[in-house]
């Protein structure tokens, strides 16, 4: 059996790393490794499920917490089973069950012991399906219709989602007594030792099929590729999550079906720039324009509006319109927008052009710039004459 590499490791993130690198390394390589943009990979396949594992525990700060004092021993008391070392604290260190033991030192407030194992018949919740959406800029903005296509686990409707062939049922197993674990005795220098592994007749499961059914191999689930349609709101940004709950991976043992998590891409827009709920747009005016103030076209993410741009307007102005911006995603209410001016400098002017423009110039004085102005007075109180 191949060696489990470290979660950190798996996600390419150092080990204190914050809750939004974790989730932010996750993203990026379940994007990568995703089955669908990978079809017939099972390199691929393997990594998506490495890095699902190891998203699965260090998003979670009690599990994490564990991982981090115990390793894989304390997310997983089966880890090292029948690896003949020291890896679970479900056995396997010598034959000696060292949940047991802890549990005899500090009164069983570690849970790794077989009276905490979970009813392997019990329902279970079936597993999220993640998959991202890429959207435009003003797809974000307004909220849009997408259709997203991905890879699910669904009930065989052959067998009802049994696992066992038409006709028959899964059985009890008779090794484990339904279970799912069996104790081992073993002969030490320290006395007879005991402990739980997986039954290996039933995996683990406390039932098997003797007569599996032919469509879904025993496995009671399809892999099925599915097309679904989703709302995207109004004021999604890069990286939010949108739950379709319910449609996710099929339950076990009659539980419920996972949930699929939306993942949104967002493309940045050539006109417009992004700053939570605000949106900043930088419009060019003529010089005449910015001397004499003017009405300027201004575009915003609901269409052109004029704006009154003042007279004596410096470049590198900036205006507020207010209620222009991005709708507050689930509230109302929206951001605002900044306008930031350039005034653009005519190129390529002719002869005529030339002189008109000195003649404007000659015929303005120091009091017409007022940076100009304030510039040179600190120049001479720093430097003197």
């Amino acid at each position: 059996m191949a060696e489990k590499r470290d979660y950190y490791e798996v996600l390419g993130i150092p080990k204190g790393a914050s809750s939004d690198e974790i989730k932010k390394a996750y993203r990026k390589l379940a994007l990568k490794y995703h089955p669908d943009y990978n079809p017939g990979n099972k390199e691929a396949e393997e990594k998506f499920k490495e890095i699902n594992e190891a998203n699965e525990v260090l998003s979670d700060p009690e599990k994490k917490a564990r991982y981090d004092q115990f390793g894989f021993a304390g997310v997983d008391p089966n880890y090292g089973a029948g690896q003949g070392g020291a890896g679970g604290f479900g056995g396997g260190f010598g034959g000696v069950d060292l949940g047991d033991l802890f549990g005899d030192i500090f009164g069983g407030g570690f849970g790794f012991g077989s009276s905490s194992r979970a009813n392997p018949n019990a329902p279970r919740k079936g597993g999220d399906v993640r998959v991202g959406v890429n959207l435009t800029f003003m797809e974000a903005v307004h909220g849009c219709k997408k259709n997203i296509t991905l890879n699910r686990k669904e009930a065989c409707k052959e067998c009802g989602g049994t696992g066992a062939a038409k006709g028959t049922t899964p059985e009890v197993c008779p090794d484990c007594g339904g279970r799912g674990v069996v104790t081992v005795q073993q002969r030490t220098p320290f006395g007879v030792m005991q402990s739980q592994r997986p039954c290996t007749r039933c995996g683990g499961k406390g039932k098997f099929v003797r007569n599996p059914c032919t469509h879904c191999h025993g496995t009671g689930r399809i892999n099925v590729k599915k097309t679904l349609e989703v709302n995207i709101p109004a004021g999604v940004s890069e990286d939010t999550s949108i739950a379709l709950r319910g449609q996710g991976d099929a339950g076990l043992n009659g539980g419920p079906n996972g949930d699929v998590i939306v993942i949104c891409s967002v493309k940045a827009d050539p006109m417009f720039e992004r700053d939570g709920y605000d949106v900043w747009v930088t419009v060019p005016i003529t010089y005449s324009q910015a001397v004499m103030g003017a009405e300027v076209v201004v575009p915003t993410v609901d269409g052109k509006v004029e704006y009154t741009v003042p007279e004596g307007t410096q470049s590198g102005a900036t205006f507020r319109l207010r209620g222009k911006g991005i709708q507050y995603l689930g509230g109302r209410g929206k951001g605002d927008q900044y306008v930031r001016v350039t005034v653009e400098i005519p190129k390529k002017l002719n002869k005529t052009q030339r002189e008109a423009l000195k003649k404007f110039e000659e015929s303005l004085k120091e009091e017409n710039y007022e940076q100009r102005k304030s510039f040179f007075k600190n120049l001479k109180d720093k430097f003197g004459k």
